[in-house]
């Protein structure tokens, strides 16, 4: 009797533990390993994949930038090669002297107001700054001009007390020689000066600018050159016309050239602009392209690790039940 029941109790446990069953237990066991891993796998691609998705569109977004600051240079560049048929008669009759001495000295710097243009409005500030030591002295003073958001952020920093006059979002609207003279008659009303020094980059091409620097002198210091003789007395050789004196003849000379001046730097600093915008666009755009490759390259790697390793396991399960 014992031993019979002994050997039911040994059937019974044989199919308990029966091979079907021990596959059974190991497959589950695998399986849920193995859904570990495949998670584990499948986050590191996705996080790739997510990324690659990213840099996609950064890289559209940089082409179309590109395009519409190709749009607006084309625009822009046909008014600036007009304007400067404006201020060269006035240059070549009142002159630009740089390295004129006097007393109170307007540094007018003109930036842009969006940013994503490389350094172009840090060459501006430096420059500026670069002006304001050469003409700092005991008996001189120097103030601040800022067109531009850029360059009001920069200078705000160390010359917040000598900025007399700050005006952004000038490419709001088109740019035009009304708007430009009302800005131009407002520094002469607002701000005395001596000599007024306009601070913008000259557009060469799309991929180079030229920091440029103007001097217009006061309606003053334009009749004290005047009287001094050099090229301002040259004027004397003109006949002139009407009962105008040659002091009211000079001071409507100087104003008309600032605003002339003006208009011309405004429209060679927005060509700047847009000339470095299109640049900087599209060397994102070559770097997106660059990363896109690489990302490319790493998830086709993970994914191509993943199944390795996947029929890796199988054969090492399959060979295992087989053993």
């Amino acid at each position: 009797m014992a031993m019979s029941a002994l050997r039911r109790e040994g059937r019974r446990f044989t199919s308990i533990v029966s091979p079907n069953s021990i596959n059974v237990l190991r497959s589950s066991i695998l399986s849920s390993e193995e859904q570990t891993t495949l998670g584990t796998r499948y986050i590191s691609t996705q996080i790739v994949r997510n990324r690659m998705k990213s840099v996609k569109n950064i890289q559209k977004i940089t082409k179309a930038m590109k395009m519409v600051a190709a749009s607006k240079l084309r625009q822009i560049q046909t008014k600036a090669e007009n304007s400067r048929g404006l201020w060269q008669p006035f240059t070549a009759l009142l002159g630009d002297t740089p390295s004129v001495d006097v007393k109170k000295n307007v540094v007018v710097t003109i930036s842009s107001d969006k940013g994503l243009c490389g350094g172009i409005n840090s060459t501006s500030v430096k420059v500026s700054r670069a002006i304001r030591k050469l003409n700092d002295g005991p008996d001189k003073e120097i103030k601040f001009v800022v067109l531009g958001e850029k360059a009001k952020m920069q200078l705000i920093r160390d010359s917040r007390k000598d900025i007399d006059i700050c005006m952004t979002e000038l490419q709001k609207n088109p740019l035009n020689y009304t708007q430009v003279a009302a800005l131009a008659d407002d520094i002469l009303k607002n701000v005395q000066f001596d000599a007024l020094r306009i601070v913008f980059n000259k557009f060469g091409s799309v991929v180079s600018f030229l920091p440029t620097m103007s001097t217009v002198l006061s309606p003053e210091i334009v009749e004290r050159e005047s009287e001094a003789g050099g090229t301002l007395g040259e004027l004397d050789s003109y006949e002139i016309e009407g009962g105008e004196t040659k002091s009211e003849i000079l001071q409507n000379l100087a104003e008309f050239q600032l605003s002339c001046v003006l208009f011309n730097a405004v429209l060679e600093n927005a060509c700047s602009e847009q000339g470095a915008r299109m640049s900087a666009m599209d060397s994102s755009s070559r770097n997106a392209g660059e990363m896109l490759d690489r990302l490319t390259l790493t998830y086709n790697r993970t994914r191509q690790a993943s199944i390795t390793t996947e029929l890796t396991e199988i054969i090492s399960g399959a060979s295992a039940l087989e053993g």
